[in-house]
Parts: C-alpha cells; sequence; structure tokens
C-alpha cells in the first residue's frame, strides 16, 4: 500500500515486481546449486583420478631388507698389491677351471685394466647401494622367504655383456657385469646391434636386477603354449617389475627408450586391434615370439609401419592385460595371481584398449 501511494504504482504494477522478485531469487538459488553441483563434481573427478593415478606398489616397508655393499671384485683382481693366492683364497669362486698362468696375464693386460677403469667410473655405488636395498626390500615384502644375496661387481672385458647380471639362488650370490653398462653408442660397443645398446645404460642395472628375480618366481607354461600364454607369461613378470620398482619409470622397465615406451603407449589399441582381427590371441604358431616377444629393433606386424614400431610389444601388451587384471581385481594377493592361468587372468581383466 505504502509503494502504491509513495511511487504511485497499481495492483498489476505490484503483481509485476512480485513475480521479477521470486524469479530474480529463484535464479539466484538456481546458480548457486549450479555452482555447488559444479564443484562436487570436479571434486568427484579430481579424487578419482587420484585414485586411479595411485600406484597400488607403492608400500609402506616396516622391515626393510639388510642395507647392500657391493664388491667391487675385479678392483681386488687388477691389483698388484693383492697377491693372485690371497685373491682365490677370498674368491674360491672365481678361478673355476682358469689356470694362475692365465690369470697372471689377464691381471696385467692393460687393455682389460683400462676397460674395468672405464666401466667401473660410470657406475654411482652408493646409489647403486641404496637402490638394490630399496629393490630387495619389495621383494622380500611380497615373498617373505627371500634372502637378499650378496652382490658383486666384476669386469668380464666385454666378453659376458650379452648377460651381464647372473643370478645363483642355491648360493645365494649375484654378479653384476660392469662392462654390460657403459653407455649406449659407447666405443667398445662397436659392431653390436642398436637396439641391444639402448639398455646397457647404468640406468638399466637396477630393472636388470629386478628381471632376473622375477624369473625365480614366475613358472611358464610347459605346455603347447598359445600366443596368449606368452603374453601373460610375461605380463606377470613386468607385473612383478611394478611391485619391486614401485619408484622406477615404466621404460625402464621394459628395457626400452622413453620414445619407444610412448609409442607403445600411443599405438596400445591398435597393437591389440591387430592381434584381435588377425586371429593371434589365442594362435598357438611360435613364431609369433620371435615377431612380438624377442629382442629386436622393432616388432615385426608385416606392414609399413614396421620400422617406426617399439619391438616387444607382446611384452608390453601382456603387461597392460595384467594392468587391466588389478584395476578389476584390486584385492587380488600377487602370490595367488601368479599362480593364475593366462585365460583366467584375461578373461577378469576385461581387456579392450580404446584409441
Amino acid at each position: 500500500m505504502a509503494l502504491t501511494k509513495r511511487f504511485g504504482l497499481k495492483g498489476n504494477d505490484l503483481r509485476l515486481i512480485s513475480l521479477f522478485l521470486r524469479f530474480n531469487s529463484d535464479v539466484k538459488i538456481m546458480k548457486f546449486f549450479r555452482y555447488f553441483l559444479i564443484c562436487a563434481l570436479a571434486l568427484f573427478v579430481v579424487s578419482s583420478c587420484k585414485k586411479n593415478t595411485e600406484n597400488r606398489w607403492k608400500v609402506n616397508i616396516k622391515d626393510p631388507a639388510q642395507k647392500v655393499e657391493v664388491i667391487d671384485i675385479s678392483k681386488e683382481f687388477y691389483s698388484a698389491a693383492v697377491p693372485l693366492e690371497e685373491f682365490k683364497a677370498k674368491y674360491p669362486w672365481f678361478q673355476g677351471t682358469v689356470p694362475n698362468e692365465d690369470f697372471a696375464v689377464r691381471r696385467s693386460d692393460s687393455a682389460e685394466i683400462a676397460i674395468y677403469k672405464d666401466a667401473s667410473s660410470k657406475i654411482n655405488i652408493p646409489k647403486l647401494n641404496t637402490d638394490l636395498t630399496d629393490l630387495f626390500s619389495h621383494v622380500q615384502f611380497y615373498f617373505p622367504e627371500f634372502r637378499e644375496p650378496k652382490v658383486f661387481l666384476y669386469s668380464s672385458a666385454l666378453q659376458g655383456i650379452m648377460e651381464p647380471i647372473f643370478y645363483q639362488p642355491s648360493e645365494n650370490i649375484l654378479f653384476i657385469d660392469l662392462t654390460g653398462f657403459m653407455g649406449d653408442n659407447h666405443p667398445d660397443y662397436k659392431g653390436l646391434e642398436t637396439y641391444f645398446q639402448s639398455s646397457m645404460n647404468p640406468q638399466n642395472i637396477v630393472p636388470k636386477v629386478s628381471e632376473i628375480l622375477a624369473e625365480n618366481f614366475v613358472k611358464p607354461n610347459t605346455d603347447h603354449q598359445k600366443f596368449i600364454d606368452a603374453l601373460i607369461y610375461n605380463g606377470k613378470l613386468m607385473t612383478l617389475q611394478d611391485a619391486f620398482l614401485p619408484g622406477f619409470p615404466d621404460y625402464l622397465k621394459m628395457n626400452y627408450t622413453q620414445k619407444q615406451y610412448e609409442w607403445a603407449k600411443a599405438n596400445e589399441a591398435n597393437i591389440w586391434n591387430y592381434f584381435v582381427e588377425n586371429n593371434l590371441v589365442f594362435n598357438d604358431d611360435l613364431r609369433l615370439n620371435e615377431r612380438f616377444i624377442n629382442p629386436g629393433p622393432f616388432s615385426k606386424f608385416y606392414t609399413e609401419i614396421d620400422n617406426e614400431s617399439s619391438p616387444q610389444v607382446g611384452i608390453f601388451t601382456g603387461w597392460q592385460i595384467c594392468r587391466k587384471f588389478y584395476e578389476e581385481n584390486p584385492d587380488t594377493k600377487l602370490t595367488d595371481f601368479l599362480k593364475m592361468s593366462a585365460q583366467d587372468i584375461f578373461n577378469k581383466s576385461s581387456y579392450k584398449p580404446k584409441n
């Protein structure tokens, strides 16, 4: 009434103002709820992303392995201050069937000594001790019966670079050939295939040790294999790499370069579609291992992309299947997972990568 007198408003005018105020109030409420929903959705997305990207293998280890102190036996072997008999008594397993005369020649060989000094200069011993201690701690966490081995560094003078890690579980000792990790494109590697050299860097030592240890926990299928069996066997090994080395880059676990890993990730769906469309997944042709599992410069799709492709994409695919399995079955114990058949893991993974 006061409004009509003061501003000369009529009844219809008041109704319009009332509707406008009510509408304006509703708009504000709607805006508030819309803002609230957007914020809630954003928080949900962030929370989901954090959950999805969380590394399930990062665990709290209360009882770490005993600190590793690697022993460089070649340092003593090439030292004139250490008598041969003293060296042999300290490392009785080193001599084998090699005569003393041959040892004496090798100990004074300037070329061998130069190779050893070059190789050893590239290794950060304190960091290697720390990384191996962390590795052994993670292995013990999942396999309590595992005991950290004594670790020895040595130089094979380039004779053992194709298999630079040697593990003897029965005696619990591990050998690392320094000359197998002098860096890709090293002059002493001249003539060696480039695809081997890409994983012959100091940063590849610990992943290769982890790989050797993993092989002791995964039993291969000795029956006539299908391709899926090879995929999942290697996927299990790579899953152990995830568990043993949760802080290491994925490309090092695969013995890949960063570029090779990025290619495999970008083409994951294309690789799988190729396997499916060509009926390879359940195929029992053993030549598939040579094409997609064994080391090489690239994978063999028999297409124009071969030279651009990353090698061993079968291992990569098996790894992704096993990762998807754990996304779908996160409570599965690692030891139980390793006992599962390839078919069971594949079925329960619901693996269908998308572009």
